[in-house]
């Protein structure tokens, strides 16, 4: 590992754009892409994964704040950047002046764009959430008219999307509850053009529904997570299998990597780490690991995880702490001061999955990636 880095995320070019690729081929050219690089990128690094993506099959970005938004066009990302989370009033002239597109649901919201507008003489693109059945963000379908007429009887503003999101697309093998929400959002929106224009954008996908639900009607695929080369879920799996889909060849795209700070000798009978929750059975030798839960390595994983020296697995002893956790090295005799460890990814044949780290810590693959401290170093290989 070069630099003065104790640990460095590397994220791959080619598998991010392999990922790409497997998507345009499922969404189709008539369909636009739009990667999801909220919550830094989920963890990969906003501006990296967004300058490796940009013209490389990608037609749009979207990011949950107008801050992320800003920061890809500083960055010199001139692609439509689509913000899907909550603007708060004092961050919309930084939203119009850099050409960011809105989800909106609140009237207020609308009102004070239509004076940024006005004031500004700028087109202020908006996209409608449609409440389908999450209960987050979004208007309620019957409201739905009269909001957009509403937005549409205010010069500057143009409404180019409708939106929604799936609630229970991945936790399960049965998709009525997404039916049920996508004959809520079709509605909705055959009620709207009914007594108007059309509206140029529908987009309802994340990666499960762009993969079980590749609907014609849809013609902006959100995608996230599939991107970075992980499933959605095991039942996402399991569904394209059950529905006779092929499945798409995905690849992680990022690895953790870190360097071991000390290599000490304890004897059997050992109490390791805070709490003294593992005792040693054996003379031992530890390598001391300067990563901890600051990072984003979850307390979950303490006396559970295994990290990756040399290609063979040593598993964590005692509990992870702030900056710092122990792996048990005495099954690899030649680890010494400064080797590399892997924490997240493939080193030789074994390799350690976001999956994997999610199981242990109670969580999701989303949960362990998207953690991952902003301040660690991230490097395009």
């Amino acid at each position: 590992m070069s630099g003065r880095a104790v640990q460095r995320i590397e994220i791959s070019r080619r598998a991010l754009l392999h990922n790409i690729l497997e998507f345009r081929r499922l969404i189709g050219p008539r369909r636009k892409l739009l990667a999801v690089v909220k919550a830094n990128a989920y963890g990969h690094g906003l501006l990296e994964v967004a300058g490796l993506a940009a013209g490389r099959g990608v037609d749009w970005f979207g990011v949950d704040s107008v801050d992320e938004g800003a920061a890809l066009r500083r960055a010199g990302i001139q692609a439509p950047v689509l913000v899907l989370g909550y603007a708060p009033f004092d961050s919309l002239e930084e939203a119009v002046a850099a050409d960011l597109r809105l989800t909106v649901y609140n009237r207020e919201t609308v009102a004070r764009l239509a004076g940024l507008a006005a004031r500004t003489g700028k087109t202020v693109r908006l996209h409608v959430k449609v409440e389908t059945g999450t209960w987050r963000q979004g208007v309620a379908p019957r409201d739905l008219p009269a909001f957009v007429r509403g937005i549409r009887r205010r010069p500057g503003l143009v409404v180019e999307g409708l939106s929604s999101h799936f609630a229970n697309i991945e936790d399960t093998t049965r998709h009525d509850y997404p039916r049920r929400q996508l004959g809520t959002y079709r509605a909705a929106c055959r009620a709207l053009e009914a007594g108007g224009p059309r509206v140029p954008l529908k987009h309802m996908s994340c990666t499960a529904a762009a993969i079980l639900f590749p609907e014609p009607g849809f013609n902006l695929a959100r995608v996230g997570i599939g991107l970075y080369g992980l499933w959605p879920s095991k039942e996402t799996f399991l569904s394209c299998l059950l529905d006779r889909k092929e499945p798409l060849s995905l690849e992680p795209v990022l690895a953790w990597k870190a360097r071991i700070a000390q290599i000490k000798k304890v004897p059997a009978g050992a109490d390791i780490g805070y709490g003294c929750t593992y005792r040693t059975t054996r003379p031992a030798r530890l390598a001391v690991i300067p990563v901890g839960y600051f990072d984003g390595y979850d307390r979950g994983l303490s006396n559970a995880a295994h990290v990756l020296i040399k290609g063979r697995r040593a598993p964590v002893r005692g509990r992870v702490a702030m900056d710092f956790f122990m792996a048990d090295v005495t099954d690899v005799p030649d680890a010494a001061l400064e080797d590399e460890v892997t924490l997240l990814g493939p080193d030789g044949r074994e390799r350690i999955a976001a999956e994997d780290l999610a199981a242990l810590a109670g969580t999701i693959s989303y949960e362990i990636l998207a953690r991952l401290n902003p301040l660690i170093p991230r490097v395009v290989v």
